[in-house]
């Protein structure tokens, strides 16, 4: 006896007396008894091959017990209507254990999302500032030898270089704190001052620059080669740099130009009032020019902060890796003015940490030659504080742009698919 509503076995046939009258084709089907008896057909043997059109639902081969109507809240519905499949039949109720949102098992069970790989230094995926950092202080924790390597061969040489030439060049030259407290002091005397300082603070800063700016390209491809897992050598590191050396050498010759031009734009009216003779109204132009130029200057300093990056990682010239740098800080100008002001600051906080008690136990040691900031004993002290602090900044500074970089083109272009395809890794999950 066939005991499911509406279906007859496939392979078997039903009894001679129980077969039924004909049915008009014009008169449409009802539905299918619930005492057991099968569906009419139009003759035996289609009987015997076919399903009824009523099915129940997959792996149920029983009628179930009716369930009375029950009154559902809001989440419960929502749960059913979004999770679950529909079959056609009334839903069991489930057991507290197995309702969607349950703690443990079930198909509403909460699971993580699937973690980034992480092949190098940080994860493949769009980075917080936190991760920032810390991928640049990895950087220096797995690659120390490399790192501080370079970064403490430059800031020796510039520093060494640097401590002679303003040594010798402010030896026999004006003091302009001096000159500027004196108030017999002539316009002229105060212009040799002025002008002696500028020409000899700009030759010690083109000597740093140049160091700075060998030291970014090597610890860039440093950076570079560690968010992939990968080693490198100081050798290997000038390798992949040397190529783009003089386009680097154009860029960071560029930039400070620029900004120079701005703040000499912003100055230009207050001088010229100021040497028709309105000291008081140039003096004020000046500030309020000065204040601008700063303005303006720290906008295109960010705009401008990952060509350096761009040029040496996408191989592209100084105009292009500008504006390649414009594009990518597009939009989120205040999350990396945020990253490069935090890397300013780490800069300036291990510069106090590192000259601060040097230059006292030095004091205790010099007595008064160190009362002088331009004798020999104050600018050795400040050159190794400066070689100390900036082999400590330089991998650090570094890293951190190069990371900004690299999340900024996570964020717009998916560059972890192709990160993950040079590590060899799998990013299906």
């Amino acid at each position: 006896m066939n005991d499911t509503p509406g279906r007859t076995p496939p392979g078997s046939s039903p009894s001679d007396d129980q077969r039924p009258p004909a049915q008009d084709a014009s008169v449409p089907e009802g539905p299918a008894p619930a005492d057991g008896a099968q569906a009419p057909g139009a003759g035996e043997d289609t009987r015997s091959s076919q399903w009824a059109s009523d099915q129940p639902p997959g792996g149920q081969w029983s009628t179930a017990a009716p369930v009375p109507p029950q009154r559902r809240t809001t989440r419960e519905r929502a749960y059913a209507n979004s999770g679950q499949r529909h079959t056609g039949a009334p839903q069991q109720q489930q057991s507290p254990q197995q309702q969607p949102g349950a703690p443990w098992g079930g198909w509403g069970a909460w699971t993580p999302p699937p973690q980034a790989p992480q092949p190098g230094v940080i994860p493949l995926r769009p980075l917080s500032v936190g991760e920032i950092v810390d991928g640049a202080v990895q950087v220096v924790r797995r690659q120390w030898r490399t790192a501080l390597g370079i970064s403490l061969g430059l800031a020796v040489g510039t520093q060494a270089v640097t401590t002679v030439l303003t040594g010798l060049w402010f030896h026999d030259s004006p003091d302009l704190q001096s000159i500027s407290e004196n108030a017999d002091a002539t316009p002229r005397e105060l212009w040799e001052a002025l002008r002696g300082t500028l020409a000899g603070t700009g030759v010690a800063w083109a000597v740093g620059l140049i160091g700075s700016i060998v030291a970014t390209a090597m610890l860039t491809m440093v950076v570079s080669h560690s968010i992939l897992g990968r080693t490198t050598t100081i050798g290997e590191a000038w390798r992949a740099a040397r190529p783009q050396m003089p386009r680097m050498f154009g860029l960071l010759l560029l930039l400070p130009l620029l900004l120079c031009a701005v703040f000499g734009i912003g100055l230009s009216l207050g001088l010229v009032v100021a040497a028709t003779g309105a000291e008081a109204a140039g003096t004020g132009l000046m500030a309020l020019g000065a204040l601008a130029a700063s303005v303006v200057g720290t906008w295109l300093w960010i705009r401008f902060s990952l060509a350096v990056p761009a040029l040496m990682l996408e191989k592209q010239g100084v105009i292009a890796s500008m504006r390649r740098s414009v594009k990518l800080v597009q939009g989120a100008w205040w999350r990396v003015f945020g990253v490069q002001l935090l890397g300013v600051l780490l800069t300036v906080m291990l510069t106090m940490v590192v000259q601060g008690p040097l230059s006292i136990v030095t004091s205790f040691a010099s007595g008064s030659a160190m009362e002088n900031p331009m004798s020999w004993p104050s600018l050795v002290v400040a050159g190794i504080g400066g070689a100390i602090s900036a082999t400590l900044a330089f991998p650090v500074t570094a890293g951190m742009t190069a990371l900004l970089y690299t999340d900024q083109r996570i964020r717009r272009e998916s560059l972890d698919l192709e990160l993950a395809r040079a590590a060899n890794v799998d990013v299906s999950a």
